[in-house]
């Protein structure tokens, strides 16, 4: 039997010791790293179309039962009023201090999988972990109606996935769509789901195709999603409508890259340590193999790990209309956020400096990957202002189309845009995981600037 996060911390005594050692390397993309070069595929939905393969790399549950908005509802800061088939939402969990577990995107499908399901979370595990617990606990101890079905990424699952999910995004996705459909493109409001009917090559009939309006990295788009053994031949499809446009396939590095253009941070730290007898259930319930592990500068308690939806630009998602683990929290930190929401860019001197350290003599900086930085599946490296913590960066990576080295950051509400500040970059002491080499600590001299970078994933492409 594996052992259980509760056991693990029992053994080493603090989690934020426990998780930094832990041999749990970062998110990985099973997809072709690169199929022309990344910096090319990571400009291309800034300036003509890209093609973005979903169908692997995110962990899924399809829920069934007439309870699953009951049972979600209890641990979501999302609304239920408005769910029904064809609309999707950003589902948020936070403990009862208000601190973030995890998010996912919960889709109520317009047509049910071959095994009657019509809801699905999709994510990385670590929201989905924590809705399995209540859906087993509800099940088991109040009796209600829900059941899940598991279904791993294709680094962890055999066979093939239930859904392909492609991504069609940049300026001229609209146009590759007007090819596909044979006419405009229908209104279709942002996070709702439409049936599009594409008609494939060798198809005796139009194909359905479901469409959920969304951008991963803030450009007018769709993803479009369907039957697995489907997927080929709506790829081929969109390629060759694509291709007079321009379309570009996207690999595994440029995609990893389109949280720092959209602005949305992918892992938080999930807040489930504490005295709460709910949290030490779920630890007793919860494997170590699937707790993830720590990256970055950032030391001391775990209570200076964890973020608020505020803190992560998600406030806008929150919604009182129902009762939820940590509503009376997050009543009173809406009042008054501490944090908010940044992006952080880094000086182009001191980003070579790193570079170039690796070149001479002596203990060279932590290793800074391109086209992402991230080494820990929680990334979270300190940043200052004149000697005092000011906030934490999450995420870090080279965005080829600006030419610019970013981080996501929540900073203090009291740094303004355009301030100056420092990420520390490398830890320590180094961490005894496989993928940290010996290094030295850096500071890095960075510019606060708003999340999400561009103003059009800011302010325009939610409300088309």
């Amino acid at each position: 039997m594996s052992e259980t996060l509760a056991q693990a911390l029992a053994r080493v005594g603090d989690p934020v010791e426990l998780l930094r050692d832990v041999d749990y390397p970062a998110f990985t993309f099973p997809v072709h790293p690169e199929f022309s070069n990344w910096r090319s595929e990571s400009r291309s939905w800034n300036e003509t179309v890209a093609l973005m393969d979903q169908s692997h790399h995110m962990t899924q549950l399809f829920l069934t039962g007439d309870d699953i908005a009951e049972v979600l509802s209890g641990i979501a800061v999302n609304t239920f009023s408005n769910f029904r088939p064809g609309v999707a939402k950003q589902l948020i969990s936070v403990n009862h201090d208000g601190h973030v577990i995890g998010d996912g995107i919960l889709f109520n499908l317009n047509h049910p999988t071959a095994q009657g399901e019509s809801v699905v979370l999709i994510g990385h595990h670590v929201l989905i972990d924590w809705v399995r617990f209540h859906a087993e606990r509800a099940s088991e101890q109040e009796g209600k109606d829900i059941g899940y079905r598991l279904e791993g990424n294709s680094n962890m699952r055999e066979g093939d996935p239930t859904f392909y999910r492609y991504e069609l995004q940049g300026p001229h996705a609209h146009a590759v769509l007007e090819k596909l459909l044979g006419g405009p493109v229908p209104e279709v409001r942002f996070f709702h789901i439409h049936d599009f009917t594409f008609h494939l090559p060798g198809a005796a009939a139009g194909t359905t195709v479901q469409g959920l309006r969304h951008g991963m990295a803030g450009q007018p788009g769709f993803e479009f999603f369907g039957p697995y053994s489907e997927g080929e031949a709506v790829r081929q499809a969109l390629l060759e409508a694509g291709a007079e446009h321009g379309i570009v396939r996207i690999g595994a590095k440029a995609y990893s890259v389109t949280p720092l253009e959209s602005g949305w941070v992918p892992t938080p730290f999930p807040a489930i340590f504490g005295d709460d007898p709910l949290f030490a259930e779920y630890r007793e319930w919860l494997p170590l193999a699937r707790a993830g592990s720590i990256g970055g500068s950032l030391n001391g308690p775990v209570e200076n790990f964890l973020l608020t939806p505020y803190d992560l630009g998600l406030g806008r998602s929150v919604n009182f209309d129902h009762d939820f683990i940590g509503k009376e929290a997050l009543q009173r930190i809406a009042e008054t956020p501490a944090r908010r929401k940044a992006t952080l860019i880094w000086d182009a001197a001191d980003v070579a400096k790193i570079v170039q350290s690796q070149l001479e003599p002596g203990t060279p900086a932590k290793y800074l990957e391109w086209p992402k930085a991230r080494y820990g599946f929680y990334q979270f490296d300190e940043v200052v202002q004149d000697g005092r913590r000011v906030g934490v960066s999450t995420d870090a990576g080279y965005v080829a189309y600006d030419q610019l080295y970013l981080s996501l950051a929540s900073i203090d509400v009291d740094v303004p845009d355009g301030a100056r500040v420092e990420v520390l970059w490398g830890e320590e002491p180094n961490s005894r995981k496989a993928n940290v080499e010996p290094h030295a600590q850096v500071r890095v001299a960075a510019t606060v600037a708003p999340a999400p970078y561009h103003a059009y994933a800011r302010t325009t492409y939610r409300d088309l």
